[in-house]
């Protein structure tokens, strides 16, 4: 599978120390494994947990869309 990054994410991620944007490329690349739970209001949508990061992403067509990621306490208000 691919992994696309949405522009708030390429920014979100560039934001960061190197230590957590390691952490964080390699959860992404973990993607299909790891603590992925699909969203209560949007069954399409998923997260994955990365310490105290969420990433909320899509799958289509065997394509991964990371649409953001964001730090746990912000990442489920809308």
């Amino acid at each position: 599978m691919r992994i696309r990054l949405s522009k708030q994410a390429i920014k979100m991620l560039n934001s960061q120390n190197v230590k957590t944007q390691e952490r964080i490329k390699k959860g992404m690349a973990r993607i299909p494994h790891g603590d992925i739970k699909s969203l209560q209001n949007m069954p399409e949508a998923f997260r994955l947990r990365v310490g105290d990061f969420r990433i909320l992403f899509d799958i289509i067509d065997n394509v991964i869309v990371v649409n953001k990621i964001l730090p746990r306490g912000s990442a489920y208000k809308k």
